[in-house]
Order: structure tokens, then sequence, then C-alpha cells
């Protein structure tokens, strides 16, 4: 079986609902073996969820602690229109943007259609990197047009395991729909992040309850775009040149 040693999928204390600071979930990562997290707090939109002007110091960091790798960066609310809850001058001050849908965030969302069409919209900022649980109860998604958007836009779409956690009572009738997007990612080629939505530092590289995914006939580790540290930071080497070229032809 693949084994990933990098998560891009973390949260800290500053997200209001997880229960880690950064350096605990760096020694955390350390213990399990990971090489390389990111940590993704909520964007403010999120109630109990930071400041902007967390995002704007999160520089502040060390890029390692405890010999792991620490990528600095966030997972955006998708409001209304696919518009995201920090600013393109916020965005640009992070290393990695992953963006999902949340309860009580501000939008004004209602059905399917809906969740969807804001999500590709989302796709198209040039500063995300990353759809975080395209495949949920709560927000059901279009996933043959997500994925058609996802290459178009060269956006990472994730295999959530939190999403699967045995803690958890709505994982029924999901797995096939996980299923499916591996096959939609060899039929267009996007990029999967294999994460595990950390609350807490234990909780960082548990991706067990993603077995049924690494088991399938479908699953192809080169999809994996986190499938090793080196891979995620030519990934992100790629990503400080692309967006550089973006600001000068503006």
């Amino acid at each position: 079986m693949l084994k990933i040693n990098t998560d891009l999928h973390t949260h800290t204390v500053a997200s209001g609902h997880a229960y880690s600071t950064v350096d605990e979930m760096a020694k955390g990562a350390f213990t399990k073996g990971i090489k390389l997290i990111a940590i993704t707090d909520h964007g403010p939109q999120m109630p109990g969820g930071p400041h902007i002007y967390h995002f704007g110091n999160i520089s502040i960091v060390p890029d390692k602690l405890y010999g792991v790798r620490i990528i600095k960066g966030v997972e955006a609310n998708i409001l209304d229109n696919g518009r995201l809850d920090l600013e393109a001058e916020d965005l640009d001050r992070l290393d990695f943007v992953s963006a999902g849908l949340h309860r009580l965030t501000g939008h004004n969302l209602k059905n399917k259609k809906a969740y969807t069409e804001a999500t590709i919209k989302a796709m198209e900022n040039p500063y995300l990197d990353m759809i975080t649980h395209p495949v949920q109860k709560e927000y059901p998604l279009d996933l043959e047009r997500v994925a058609r958007a996802a290459a178009e836009n060269n956006v990472i779409l994730e295999l959530n395991a939190s999403s699967y956690s045995p803690k958890k009572d709505h994982t029924r009738g999901i797995k096939s729909q996980s299923l499916r997007l591996l096959k939609l990612a060899k039929k267009y080629g996007f990029k999967l992040a294999v994460n595990s939505d950390a609350h807490f530092h234990d909780e960082i590289g548990e991706y067990s309850s993603l077995n049924f995914i690494f088991e399938s006939e479908d699953f192809d580790k080169n999809l994996i775009i986190n499938r090793s540290p080196e891979k995620v930071i030519s990934y992100l080497k790629n990503r400080e040149k692309r967006l550089a070229q973006l600001k000068k032809s503006v």
C-alpha cells in the first residue's frame, strides 16, 4: 500500500473548533513520520475562526519544526458566486490555498446546482490550489462538472479521510462517490490529494478510513499530488512561477 507521508489539510486552535497549536501539530506529525504538513486554518467567515491578521502574520511560523516542513495556507470558505472569504492580496501571502463549502459561513447556496456552480467559480480563482471534501452529504456536487473544471483550472480535488471517520455518522452513501472520483481523475487528468482534515495533532496522516480507496482497482498513485514531500515542493515551486507570470501579465 502507498505510504503517504504528507498532509495538506490540517487545522490548529486558530480555526476555533480544533484543539492543537501549530507546535503541537508539527510535533504530532514528526511522531507519526509525516514529513510535510500544510496548516490550513479556516477562513475568517467560519464562526470562531481566525481574524484576517492570522493569515497576514503566518509567515512568522518557521518553515520547519521538529524536522517537519510547514506549508502556510488556508481552507477558505466558498461563498455566493464562488467568492472566497479572503481577498487576493491576502491569498497572495500564502503558500497554499484550499477552499470548501461550510455551514454558517454566510453563503446563501440552497441546492446541488448552486453548490456546484459556486465551487466551479471558485476554481477559476488563480490562487486556488485545492477543493476540500468535494464528496460530502451536506453539500453534494455534480462531480462530472467539477472534475472537468478541476482539469481545466489545474485544481486539486481532495480525498478527505475525516469524511469517513468512524467517529462520524454521516458517511453512508458517499463511498461510491469517492470511488467515482478516482475514475474521473483518470478520465480528465486532474490531481487528487489524500488528506486527514486533522483537528487534533493525533489525527495528522491518519488515512486508514480511506483503505477502500487505496484498495480500489481504479486507484493510481501517480494521480496523488502529495504522495511525497518532493512532489508537493515541486508543485509549490511551479505554483510560485505561475503566479509570478500572472502578475507580470496584469
